[in-house]
């Protein structure tokens, strides 16, 4: 509890620095408008998040600043310097911006404070020094839109560079349904000319139903062949060929790996023999191979637009374009999506292991920004590891939070690089190869959009970062402060 006493003097406000260089005029008026007010040891000056009514000068004690980490209220300095600040140091700045106290302060011993309401010390500012004060309001706000922008500009490079490995995965598929167009259109050509030939007149109507109904058989066959291995395959093959070539089919080593791959076998062809006749029997061969061949070619297309589709489904979960901003989502839609945009950055010797969590709740996010979050993280652990490594995407609960881990195998980082990480413009690529925002544009996605915490743990060869997500929707935004490492 908080009780006033005497004022202090001009000459006394002198002696702390922030007023050391203000004339008598100006100290007259701090010393009128300013009290000062005692706090015990132990108790509570001002709380993160209350609207910021003072300005806080340290006169005598000890002082702990402290900010709200995902619920947790950590210590982040503690000082006795007489003249340290704190409180409503963004009044100047009016309504603006929400005026309310961006940290915590505690008296950490009895402590006496010199206090000045906040709309007296914004027009002490404003009158006083009003070019240092139009300098600030422009710093300020062209601080934050800078790092709208660069925060922005870094996901659309980050976007720009993966999807070249997408047009890659997408070019694949394109490119084989149209070869099996193409093969298709000859096979269905084929196979009118082959029916033309059995059918005309040489079958009776009973023969030629018969015929259909193997059609029919060879079909549904094709939809369940199993999975040969090579030296099965090859066996079946050379077993169909000497078939064929026994019962006088022309180019039997060519149907035979077709007739193979749609999953029929000698005893199949046995009964097309039984139905035709042994004079009709290779044109009968070669229309029901056109069949097989046919179904083949589209479940081969089938499967190529299936893959484009999923591809182009990936493409939109990643940048959410046709998605609210806010939303609840699932994570380990983001984190999959992600990955399949990764797939063409990936090198073929590091190995991605997924280990999900898939009884993990929905969470409250902004899905695109966390997206740009695990393209940040799993982008840097490839860059770590080089060509060769075990990339580890792992989900889980930490206490009530929810936990995603980008694990990688590289060196580690170095114990003087640490502390450094999270700072904006730091980077340890070479020159145009990084702009050493990424992490500071994950933290603060995570931290101050999400209310959330990301934290890394590194040794040489192993380096994991951790990103915390509250599964309640959390409280409104706020600046975040230094990430815990």
């Amino acid at each position: 509890m908080s009780t006033e006493s005497d004022r202090l003097t001009p000459a006394e406000l002198r002696t702390l620095f922030l007023f050391e260089a203000l004339d008598d005029a100006q100290l007259d008026w701090l010393a009128e408008h300013g009290r000062v007010e005692q706090r015990a040891g132990g108790t509570l000056v001002y709380a993160e998040g209350e609207p910021a009514t003072c300005f806080f000068v340290l006169v005598r004690g000890a002082v702990a600043l402290s900010r709200l980490v995902h619920g947790d209220d950590v210590e982040v300095s503690r000082t006795e310097q007489r003249g340290v600040y704190g409180g409503a140091t963004q009044a100047y700045l009016g309504e603006q911006v929400d005026q309310v106290y961006r940290n915590s302060l505690r008296a950490v011993t009895d402590a006496d404070f010199f206090v000045l309401p906040a709309e007296d010390f914004a027009y002490a500012l404003r009158s006083w020094f009003p070019m240092p004060m139009h300098l600030l309001e422009g710093l300020f706000f062209g601080m934050r839109d800078s790092q709208a922008i660069v925060g922005e500009r870094e996901r659309l490079l980050a976007l720009g560079s993966l999807s070249a490995g997408l047009t890659h995965e997408l070019n694949n598929p394109a490119a084989a349904a149209v070869r099996a167009t193409s093969v298709l259109r000859d096979r269905v050509a084929g196979m009118r000319h082959k029916l033309a030939m059995i059918a005309d007149g040489r079958l009776d109507g009973s023969a030629l139903h018969g015929l259909v109904a193997l059609q029919e058989e060879a079909v549904a066959r094709v939809a369940t062949a199993p999975k040969l291995s090579p030296v099965a395959t090859a066996d079946a093959e050379d077993t169909l060929t000497d078939w064929l070539e026994e019962h006088g089919v022309e180019g039997a080593w060519d149907l035979a790996p077709i007739l193979v791959g749609g999953g029929l076998d000698t005893a199949w062809l046995t009964r097309v023999k039984a139905a035709v006749g042994p004079a009709d029997l290779e044109a009968a061969v070669r229309w029901l191979t056109y069949t097989v061949d046919t179904e083949l070619l589209m479940r081969e297309i089938g499967d190529a637009v299936t893959r484009i589709s999923g591809l182009v489904g990936a493409a939109k979960q990643y940048s959410q374009l046709d998605r609210a901003p806010h939303r609840v989502v699932d994570v380990h839609d983001l984190l999959d999506a992600t990955l399949v945009m990764f797939k063409g950055k990936i090198p073929a010797e590091v190995k991605l292991v997924r280990e999900y969590d898939r009884g993990l709740p929905p969470v409250p996010a902004y899905a695109a920004e966390l997206n740009q979050v695990w393209t940040n993280l799993i982008d840097n652990a490839l860059g770590a590891m080089g060509e060769k490594g075990v990339l580890t995407v792992r989900t889980g609960l930490v206490g009530d939070l929810l936990a995603v881990e980008i694990t990688d195998t590289g060196p580690g980082i170095p114990p003087e690089v640490r502390p450094r990480i999270f700072e904006p413009f730091f980077t340890t690529k070479p020159v145009g190869a990084g702009t050493g925002l990424g992490l500071d544009i994950s933290y603060r996605i995570v931290v101050n959009k999400h209310h959330g915490d990301i934290r890394v743990e590194t040794e040489p060869g192993r380096t994991t970062f951790r990103v915390l997500l509250p599964i309640a929707e959390g409280s409104p935004d706020a600046p975040g402060d230094a990430p815990t490492t």
